[in-house]
């Protein structure tokens, strides 16, 4: 119980230093730290990554920089999806399992390097031919090219979750940037609330099929809500681009041990 807490702890204290795309780190804590599998663990990190997200929503909403209709959008398709993503990650060997994480982690670190050598040269501008653009209200002005996008969005995401366990803000935050005029913050709070969303959707398809320890996922849990608070308050001594660069190198770290331990 003390490790799970402990780990759980720094993964949220991690959400909270870089964001919604944090949580991608779950996974690779408990397979390393508890010596879980991929399956195992994927329930686990999505209770965690759903209550901290929601706690960042929740904040985000009371600051009213949730575009909660887009978010219940993107979250309801990857709700409806992320059952077919838990059951491909179960006729899918553990190695294989095992690898595909390990990719999708070295594409976020290469993502994450790059964005952070970007925001350290160049100041980021919105495309003028993004579809997802807001009136003079704040709000988004929907037509189908916009809803379109957040949908695929949300399929990608749900699919992601039930597959590997995760949250899916690595997939949410880019695509909202791009598809979107969105400012980062509301960027962020948006995906937040998406994700904790399809997370505990997932989680209680997870119990309702007898997948889930409560004995490691509820300490793991508690420890990320805890880590996320402390995350927050240090994320703003330190500069963003720092902060991306430091979370791509762990990604590229955990990456290449996850394919050092499906390898053998």
């Amino acid at each position: 119980m003390g490790l799970s807490l402990l780990l759980g702890a720094l993964v949220g204290c991690i959400m909270g230093l870089t964001g919604a795309g944090g949580g991608i780190l779950a996974i690779p804590l408990l397979v390393f730290g508890l010596h879980l599998s991929v399956p195992q663990a994927g329930p686990i990190g999505l209770l965690a990554v759903g209550i901290a997200s929601a706690m960042g929503a929740l904040i985000g909403l009371r600051a009213g920089i949730v575009r909660y209709r887009a978010a219940l959008l993107v979250a309801v398709i990857g709700i409806g999806v992320t059952p077919a993503g838990t059951w491909l990650a179960h006729q899918l060997d553990t190695r294989y399992l095992t690898l595909l994480f390990a990719a999708v982690m070295l594409w976020v670190a290469l993502k994450g390097w790059r964005d952070a050598r970007r925001s350290k040269s160049t100041v980021a501008s919105v495309a003028v031919d993004c579809p997802c653009l807001r009136d003079q209200s704040g709000r988004f002005v929907w037509t189908p090219r916009c809803a379109s996008r957040l949908a695929a969005m949300g399929g990608v995401a749900g699919l992601l979750s039930g597959l590997l366990g995760v949250g899916g803000g690595f997939v949410i935050v880019p695509a909202l940037q791009r598809f979107s005029d969105l400012a980062m913050q509301s960027v962020v709070s948006t995906s937040l609330a998406v994700i904790a969303l399809i997370s505990l959707a997932g989680v209680g398809t997870s119990m309702l099929n007898g997948h889930f320890d409560l004995a490691i996922g509820l300490p793991f849990s508690g420890g990320a809500l805890l880590g996320m608070l402390l995350g927050g308050r240090l994320a703003v001594r330190w500069h963003p681009a720092h902060l991306k660069l430091a979370f791509s190198l762990v990604c590229l770290g955990v990456a290449l041990g996850l394919i050092v331990k499906a390898l053998h």
